[in-house]
C-alpha cells in the first residue's frame, strides 16, 4: 500500500486544479537509479495505465506505480511541506536505510 498525508492531499488537488487536470490523471510515483544515496524518487502527473502498475488509493487519491517501484515503496507515505522551511513533497519510506540531506533519493 502506498499512503497519502492529508498535507500531500492538499497540495495535489492544488496542482491538479491550477494545471486543469482532469479526474482522469492520478499521482504517478516511482523509483530510479542516482542521487546522493542510490536511488531517488520521481513524482509526476499521469492519465494512462501500464502493464504491471499497481494502483492504490488512499485519502481519495489515486496512486500508481510500476511493479519494481513497489517493492522499494510499500508502505510508504507521500507527505508534504510548505511555508519557508517546506521541502515540498517528501516520502515516509520504512524500507530506507538510509536518506541524503534534502530527502530525494535513499538506499534500501
Amino acid at each position: 500500500m502506498l499512503y497519502v498525508a492529508d498535507s500531500a492531499k492538499e497540495r495535489i488537488l492544488s496542482i491538479m486544479d491550477s494545471n486543469g487536470l482532469s479526474d482522469e490523471y492520478f499521482v504517478r510515483v516511482s523509483v530510479t537509479s542516482g542521487g546522493c544515496s542510490g536511488l531517488s524518487y520521481t513524482l509526476d502527473f499521469d492519465n494512462e495505465n501500464q502493464e504491471n502498475d499497481q494502483v492504490f488509493e488512499d485519502n481519495d487519491i489515486k496512486v500508481v506505480t510500476d511493479l519494481k517501484s513497489f517493492l522499494y515503496l510499500c508502505n510508504t507515505t507521500l507527505e508534504f511541506s510548505g511555508g519557508l522551511d517546506g521541502k515540498g513533497f517528501s516520502f515516509n519510506n520504512p524500507n530506507a536505510s538510509r536518506t541524503c540531506g534534502c530527502g530525494e533519493s535513499f538506499a534500501v
